[in-house]
């Protein structure tokens, strides 16, 4: 309730420490100025006004409340409206390249390595409102799922349609993804471009070499970070169709080409990371989201609301009220 009312003077309030002083005066004078006379019975004596004297401090009261109040007028209180303004002044365009291929519905990650990959990559798009994404996915060949954008919800829609679904060509073409991501980002304008590939696999089909690609993402300027997906030795994955459709699996040897993931990170002046869990996998995203930000401006405007007028127009009323009460009710006492 009081978060944004603040006093601009707050050292005025010292002034308070002169109260007590204030009413320790009052007392002594008040004691001083009172004749004593004993007798011993009132008998015979017509009291009067003895009602009026015992509400004459009503007047010193008065006095120390209008005081109180000039003394947080002095302090300047007022309410203060802060509204903000983010403004994105060098953004970051960002490719996801993500394997498709069989092998990444091997269950060593839960449910299995590419359900696994969509729900941490949601979550890194979703913390990145000021950047433009976009989704490359690619097995034996690639195509561009989603151009790069500023709509997180078209990307996010495009995460939930990722997945394996025998249309493209079987294996792992790594360049080709690579080098369909770097075509995209060729032309960006943004301060940073970026590509995150990420395979479970090493590169074993396509026409472009991952090492010409890498040169390309060089040669325009862009960063590449790899992930290598997968746990380490053995781990249950597809290895037959069934003549249902469903696939058959068993327990096959993890080989990814971590040397040739390893030599594109540096080469661009990226990083290579391995994710061997669904844990490790959400801490590399983490990391690539602290490595990779965004330069934000943010503009504050304060409204101020000054609520001093009012502490003075009342203190000048306890003051009227005091000097009223003075020569008219308690007149027959000064």
């Amino acid at each position: 309730m009081f978060e944004n009312f603040t006093f601009e003077n707050p050292q005025f309030f010292w002034l308070f420490l002169l109260l007590p002083l204030a009413i320790a005066w009052f007392i002594w004078k008040r004691n001083k100025q009172q004749a004593e006379l004993k007798i011993s019975s009132l008998k015979g004596f017509k009291v009067s006004g003895s009602l009026l004297t015992k509400f004459k401090p009503i007047l010193f009261l008065l006095r120390l409340a209008a005081m109180s109040l000039i003394i947080t007028a002095l302090a300047r209180p007022r309410t203060v409206d802060i509204s903000t303004k983010t403004k994105t002044t060098k953004g970051i365009d960002i490719m996801m390249a993500i394997d498709v291929s069989a092998s990444m519905l091997a269950k060593d990650l839960r449910p299995n390595r590419l359900e696994a990959l969509k729900d941490v990559a949601a979550e890194f798009i979703k913390g990145r409102p000021s950047d433009r994404i976009g989704l490359v996915v690619y097995a034996g060949e690639s195509f561009t799922k989603t151009p790069i954008t500023s709509d997180k919800s078209i990307v996010l829609g495009s995460m939930k349609e990722v997945r394996y679904d025998n249309v493209l060509e079987n294996g792992t073409a790594i360049g080709m993804g690579l080098a369909t991501s770097v075509n995209r980002l060729k032309d960006s304008k943004a301060k940073s471009k970026v590509i995150i590939l990420l395979t479970d696999g090493s590169n074993n089909a396509g026409f472009i070499d991952p090492k010409i690609a890498s040169e390309l993402a060089v040669e325009y300027g862009i960063k590449t970070y790899t992930i290598g997906l997968g746990t380490n030795g053995m781990a249950l994955a597809p290895v037959a169709m069934l003549p249902n459709g469903t696939f058959q699996y068993g327990r096959v040897q993890v080989e990814i080409d971590e040397d040739l993931l390893k030599e594109i990170a540096k080469a661009t002046g990226g990083k290579y990371f391995r994710a061997t869990n669904n844990k490790k996998l959400e801490q590399i995203y983490q990391e690539i989201d602290k490595l990779e930000k965004t330069d934000i401006e943010e503009f504050k405007f304060y409204n101020y609301e000054e609520k001093f007028r009012s502490l003075v127009l009342l203190a000048g009323l306890l003051i009227f009220m005091e000097f009223l009460l003075r020569y008219t009710v308690f007149r027959s006492f000064i």
